[in-house]
């Protein structure tokens, strides 16, 4: 499984953003799609995750109200929708593919991204 992260870049404070990743190969393989980030200096988070099979969907504390992620089954994408940001919201934003439910846990995703960087000026 291959996955193509983009959308990324520069925004100011309450500004929003909306991230892509597309998934390639043998995509039937994985069952939910999760974002994760890396701030400088910090260890990698998990932000939102989403099954491929009924769209349950899944947020880290710190974004729920603010973002929201979504996917297009046909199209093999996952997006997230970034509103109301913060600087602290500033990262390296990773796409990642699991066959597995554990969902907040980075160590269950077998594929990531390249990363986008989201940089979130005050």
């Amino acid at each position: 499984v291959q996955l193509q992260a983009s959308g990324g870049g520069l925004v100011q404070t309450g500004g929003s953003l909306r991230l892509s990743c597309a998934a390639s190969g043998r995509t039937y393989r994985t069952y939910i799609m999760g974002w994760f980030r890396q701030a400088p200096g910090k260890e990698r988070a998990f932000v939102a995750a989403i099954s491929w099979r009924d769209g349950s969907t899944y947020y880290a504390d710190s974004v729920k109200g603010r973002f929201t992620i979504s996917r297009d089954n046909a199209k093999n994408t996952v997006f997230l929708q970034m509103n109301s940001l913060k600087p602290e919201d500033t990262a390296v934003y990773y796409c990642a593919a699991s066959r597995y439910t554990d969902y907040a846990a980075s160590l269950s995703y077998e594929y990531w991204g390249q990363g986008t960087l989201v940089t979130v000026s005050s």
